[in-house]
């Protein structure tokens, strides 16, 4: 009988980590977790104390940081398969999970249907001739040498591959590969795993290649499973539903949902939503029920592309997600700087992101040439983004794959606050107050279209009190709001005391906060 090896990468939520352990392994299969070193030690020991009692779990050896699109992402997968391996040599099957994952079948139809099927699945096509790439590039994330995360340095990431580009210094595939693509999420038997693991010790050209590719969790075990496996014995799909909007954004699943997911010719489903507590505890009930039977129908891909295509042409019977605002979700948190001096918001930010894991947006409702993701064209005009705020904010929230996002607002920008405050989402806020100089507001002035190069002086000295009073007329409409979880940094305070203030609005240590309020000529014009 088949005996499961799930490998679960997950980076949140320890709580819902420690519950799909237990039920993964309560009927005699096994799992080994690897936990993003990115997230805060405390929610790992929680994990681990939880679970070091069960003989049926193990952990990866080493923690790393996995980043979106790297090849950490690979080598986390590596770490704890290689534990799996070590710890369960019992298991005849290994299982590429998620923490976002549940099955939606039994576990004793699980089993039966691996025994049925002695093969490997996995999504394994043509790199070149084949379409699964939708959008951006393609040969360029194998051919150049990727040092930089599009998703957080998208500047440097196409200066480093134009610069290659440039100077011709494109690299050969290893000659003996096919490279493959697919999704990430595998099934592979035991004998398989072994052969991967043998090679990845003894072909260290292929392992310096793959490092240094774009998205190889793509590729790297796609292409190793059709370079090792006889083709007859390669399944060339998934175990694991999952869906994709019309936007390229993963398509979550709710309550609702328990009847379609049953119904369709696969194991386990991605992604269930957090806010899904009775389909994760019906899914929870079914996996450890005996005698269950499955009438599968499958119809989920076809009919979900069939809505989507009624809505581009305005004839779907619901209104497109956009049209039905809705919420951020419960479970997230949205943190708002809020400064007039945009540069000094900027300076602060780059600051976070160096000292935490927190993704950040910058002005993305003020400056139009603000670097966003391609989100299927909500966020290509400013009057879209302001129309569809919380769509947009959901979708980015989803493409950073977390619950904590951190964007920049104008203090003008009173009534975005006032909707993002009335959403069902944590919302915290942290005004920076600086002072204004009377170069800093003719520079506002000029960039605001109050005045131009030619203004004469004696109408600039006549305005600068106009726009002084607006500036803090602006705060003071904040303030005035009373809105929950606000605080407010200083110019003029000591860095001890912006800290305080730091450290309550991130709900960081108080050391980093420290170095965050001590920031090099953070207040800087």
């Amino acid at each position: 009988m088949a005996k499961i090896a799930f490998i679960l990468l997950c980076h949140k939520d320890p709580e819902a980590i420690i519950k799909q352990a237990q039920r993964l392994t309560a009927k005699d299969d096994y799992m080994s977790i690897h936990f993003d070193a990115r997230a805060p030690r405390a929610a790992y020991e929680r994990i681990h104390a939880a679970l070091k009692d069960n003989e049926r779990v193990t952990f990866a050896k080493r923690r790393i940081k996995c980043g979106w699109g790297e090849w950490s992402l690979v080598e986390a997968t590596l770490l704890a398969t290689e534990a799996a391996v070590e710890a369960f040599p019992k298991a005849t099957h290994f299982y590429m999970l998620s923490g976002d994952c549940m099955a939606i079948k039994s576990a004793e139809y699980t089993h039966e249907f691996l025994d049925e099927n002695d093969a490997d699945f996995i999504e394994s096509f043509d790199f070149f001739e084949s379409d699964w790439i939708k959008t951006g590039i393609q040969a360029e994330r194998l051919i150049y040498r990727h040092y930089f995360n599009e998703r957080e340095n998208k500047r440097l990431f196409y200066a480093s591959m134009n610069l290659q580009k440039r100077f011709g210094l494109e690299r050969a595939i290893p000659a003996d590969l096919q490279i493959m693509i697919g999704s990430q999420w595998w099934c592979l038997r035991r004998r398989t795993i072994e052969w991967i693991l043998d090679f990845t010790r003894s072909r260290r050209d292929v392992m310096r290649f793959f490092r240094t590719t774009w998205i190889p969790d793509e590729t790297f075990f796609q292409t190793l499973v059709r370079h090792l496996v006889p083709e007859e014995e390669i399944r060339g799909r998934t175990l694991t539903f999952l869906l994709f909007s019309d936007y390229g954004m993963p398509v979550n699943f709710y309550n609702d949902h328990y009847d379609l997911l049953m119904s369709q010719d696969y194991l386990f489903a991605r992604k269930i939503s957090p806010e899904a507590h009775e389909l994760k505890r019906r899914l929870g009930v079914l996996y450890s029920s005996d005698g269950a039977e499955f009438q599968i129908s499958n119809e989920g891909r076809s009919l979900y592309t069939f809505l989507t295509g009624r809505g581009r042409e305005g004839r779907r019977f619901a209104p497109r997600f956009w049209e039905n605002e809705g919420s951020l979700g419960r479970d997230r948190e949205m943190l708002i700087v809020v400064c007039k001096k945009w540069h000094v918001a900027k300076r602060l930010v780059w600051r976070i992101q160096q000292l935490t894991n927190i993704p950040a947006v910058e002005y993305l409702f003020n400056e139009a040439d603000c670097a966003l993701p391609d989100l299927g064209g909500i966020q290509s005009t400013m009057g879209k983004r302001h129309r569809h705020r919380r769509a947009l904010m959901r979708m980015l929230f989803d493409y950073y794959d977390t619950d904590r996002l951190l964007i920049c607002l104008d203090p003008a920008n009173l009534d975005l606050l006032q909707d993002f405050y009335g959403d069902r989402s944590v919302t915290r806020m942290l005004e920076v107050q600086c002072n204004f100089t009377d170069a800093y507001l003719v520079g506002h002035a000029k960039r605001a279209g109050l005045a131009g190069d030619h203004t004469k002086p004696d109408a600039l000295r006549r305005l600068l009190p106009t726009i002084r009073n607006d500036v803090l007329f602006e705060s003071e409409a904040i303030r005035e709001a009373a809105f929950s979880n606000y605080g407010q940094i200083r110019e003029w305070e000591t860095p001890e005391k912006n800290a305080c203030v730091i450290a309550d609005f991130l709900q960081i240590p108080p050391e980093t906060s420290l170095d965050l309020a001590r920031t090099d000529h953070l207040f800087a014009d």
